[in-house]
């Protein structure tokens, strides 16, 4: 080595450079339009994001005291028109523009794409809750469309094997970006209903709204909507959606977030397991205790004991009630006899030849009853009746 020779720090080259971009006038202030592209609101109100054309990408930041200023919300695809100063990140030696000034100029060809179609499938129900088919608790044998390499499959493989290792993983490789994808995927979510699976899981790692469009075209979404078994989609991270993520019976954040909602933990399930175990002792206990002392108590029982007191009170229950129904029927008898002896007298009362007892008689003259003696003439032969016994007599004079 050239001891004469001056080497310079990485630090001290980025700031050479960032001098550079400082010190050049046509960089301080640069008006560009493009499309925003992973868009992230930092929680200190700052902006990160993207600014893209059809080929080319550039990082763009803007702080809180300048974006606090706008009055709308970027989001990606949103084109936008923005002004700032192109300068240097020291720490990472990048390039970025810093915006101090954003307005939108029209939405991005792909977000229009997006929601024209998120309207389109929405309106024919694809979206509605009444057709997402529940998860199933304990799957045994779960399938998983995705790129068969990558942090995706790894990150699920790995929450599945240590969650619930009894569970069956079944991959089913397919392209997650670019040309073919959409096909791709298609063709492995329609080969995955031919297996026995309780489950599907569908879906891949973070990346650009270009990276993830493939999750977003119709025949995807038409597919996972047309799927006889259950699926879980898992796109991106936790603020990417995706056209999948709607048309989905479950939507994940992130694919390890995924395998969590689509197995549970053995851990927890030895916990409830346990709990349950010493729930149902506690049960079986108190009932042996119950029937224990309802055993005792029949053991104890005087009649049990005394088998004869049993016989005994039954006699003298006959015996009360053999008493109680001959007194039942002198009295019913007693009732019927007067009531007979009342009918008796009233019909002695009502009995025409009650009164002959008391010295009348009737008399009769051809079986017709004699009222009156207008109705008799001398010499007439009568009928004279008595209380005992008859007498004919003959009419010598009427008076």
């Amino acid at each position: 080595m050239d001891e004469n020779i001056k080497y310079f720090t990485i630090t001290a080259l980025n700031k050479a450079i960032k001098n550079m971009f400082e010190r050049e006038p046509a960089l301080n202030k640069i008006y560009l339009k493009g499309e925003i592209s992973n868009f992230k609101h930092h929680s200190r109100g700052h902006f990160y994001f993207t600014l893209k054309d059809d080929t080319s990408r550039l990082a763009a930041v803007m702080f809180q005291s300048f974006a606090s200023k706008i009055n709308f919300e970027p989001e990606d695809g949103m084109k936008v028109l923005v002004c700032g100063r192109v300068s240097v990140y020291e720490a990472t030696g990048s390039y970025q523009i810093y915006v101090e000034q954003m307005e939108q100029d029209g939405q991005g060809n792909l977000f229009l794409e997006l929601e024209k179609l998120k309207k389109k499938l929405s309106q024919e129900g694809l979206f509605d809750q009444e057709h997402k088919r529940p998860i199933p608790r304990f799957p045994k044998r779960i399938g998983i469309v995705t790129a068969p390499t990558g942090a995706a499959i790894r990150d699920i493989l790995s929450t599945i094997k240590r969650r619930y290792p009894l569970c069956e993983t079944i991959l089913f490789p397919a392209l997650v970006q670019g040309e073919g994808a959409k096909e791709s995927i298609v063709k492995q979510l329609t080969t995955a209903q031919d297996f026995e699976l309780d489950l599907i899981i569908c879906g891949r790692g973070g990346g650009s709204i270009e990276d993830l469009w493939a999750f977003n075209e119709e025949i995807v979404a038409r597919a996972i909507y047309n799927s006889k078994i259950p699926i879980i989609s898992a796109v991106g991270h936790e603020i990417d959606w995706t056209i999948a993520d709607f048309v989905a019976d479950l939507r994940a954040p992130t694919p390890t977030g995924a395998a969590e909602m689509a197995v549970p933990n053995l851990v927890d399930l030895n916990t409830l397991i346990n709990q349950y175990k010493i729930r149902s002792n506690e049960v079986i206990k108190k009932e042996i205790k119950l029937y224990t002392n309802r055993l005792n108590d029949l053991k104890n029982n005087y009649v049990l004991k005394n088998p004869m007191a049993l016989y005994e009170v039954k006699e003298q229950k006959l015996d009360h009630h053999i008493d109680t129904l001959n007194k039942f029927i002198k009295t019913y008898l007693n009732n019927r006899n007067h009531s007979y002896e009342l009918l008796i007298n009233k019909l002695e009362l009502l009995n025409p030849l009650g009164i002959l007892k008391k010295g009348y008689s009737i008399v009769t003259k051809d079986d017709k009853t004699i009222k009156t003696a207008k109705d008799l003439k001398q010499n007439d032969e009568i009928n004279v009746r008595f209380s005992e016994g008859t007498i004919k007599a003959t009419v010598k004079e009427i008076d």
